[in-house]
């Protein structure tokens, strides 16, 4: 199933509070994106139907290996966009606005050609 980016969003979210909370819970992902319960509610739901998280009955939620995988992913485009944003000498914030956007639209191609350059930028 092709996952939108709101979707992949959502994804990237849930791993960075997975990250310093046990427990991950739709209030706390409306509280960190700023969007309604029904919101967040909804898009838990696709979510689930589509095999990236699970929900107990405790209404903890957590990544299944797929949903990981495709948080990890815009996670490691998102820090490493911003980063070199940064090194560019764009401000944090904006860096990291910017790489939210660039994160969901640039191909794994030239993704991967950033990251190997900034990996050559760092070996010299």
């Amino acid at each position: 199933m092709q996952i939108q980016e709101s979707g992949e969003m959502y994804l990237e979210t849930i791993l960075r509070l997975s990250k310093t909370k046990a427990a991950v819970r739709a209030v706390d992902i409306c509280d960190h994106m700023g969007y309604s319960k029904p919101s967040v509610s909804r898009a838990v739901g696709l979510l689930k139907s589509g095999g990236y998280v699970t929900v107990d009955a405790g209404g903890h939620i957590t990544l299944t290996e797929e949903g990981r995988s495709v948080a990890e992913k815009i996670y490691e485009r998102h820090t490493l966009l911003t980063g070199f944003l940064v090194a560019l000498g764009v401000d944090e914030a904006t860096a990291s606005d910017d790489a939210c956007r660039l994160e969901h639209a640039i191909s794994d191609t030239s993704f991967d050609a950033v990251k190997r350059f900034v990996e050559n930028l760092k070996q010299e």
